[in-house]
């Protein structure tokens, strides 16, 4: 699957309008925000969270190759298990910003994946040194399974997106390296 994953394009039109861009028309738009604590080193924590998809691990998501970084065109699979059934869903890093005070990157999804669309995940410092957390996102369900279950499928999206947010508190809060 994940072979079959690298070789394919994204599964939607809109590559990297997570990045600047107003968010496109026709899809659910997803914002979420957690401030995080202002303590030392809780940005660089932060940002190496993300790197090595912590946020992700902490959620319960397996990320296949188990290696992967966080770095333009790398193509991964979420594995996603809840109520004794799994979903592997194919996505692929579109861009990383990597900025003194800002890191962010977005992963886009491919053929296979059970939505269509795309993901942010930003940490950002503020000049007076407080550090937020956000996700920003678009999409919409394509697999007819996926669909008929909708309400069921947005629960089980809410519920993954805020053991993110959790994850990458907990891991910019712990003092040990990552």
């Amino acid at each position: 699957m994940l072979a079959k994953a690298k070789a394919a394009d994204l599964s939607y039109a809109e590559a990297g309008a997570t990045r600047d861009s107003p968010l496109p028309a026709g899809y659910r738009l997803d914002r979420y925000e957690r401030r995080l604590s202002s303590n030392e080193g809780v940005f660089e924590r932060a940002v190496a969270a993300l790197r090595g998809w912590k946020a992700h691990v902490g959620a319960g998501v397996e990320i296949v190759p188990d290696a992967a970084r966080v770095t333009v065109g790398e193509t991964v699979l979420l594995v996603i298990k809840t109520a004794g059934f799994w979903a592997a869903a194919p996505c692929r890093v579109v861009y990383v910003v990597d900025e003194p005070n800002r890191f962010s990157f977005a992963y886009g999804t491919l053929p296979g994946h059970p939505e269509q669309g795309e993901a942010a995940m930003i940490v950002e410092r503020s000049e007076i040194g407080g550090v937020v957390f956000r996700i920003v996102s678009f999409s919409r369900t394509v697999d007819p399974l996926a669909r008929l279950g909708s309400p069921v499928t947005r629960l089980i999206q809410r519920r993954v997106t805020n053991r993110y947010m959790e994850a990458e508190m907990r891991w910019a809060a712990a003092r040990s390296s990552l």
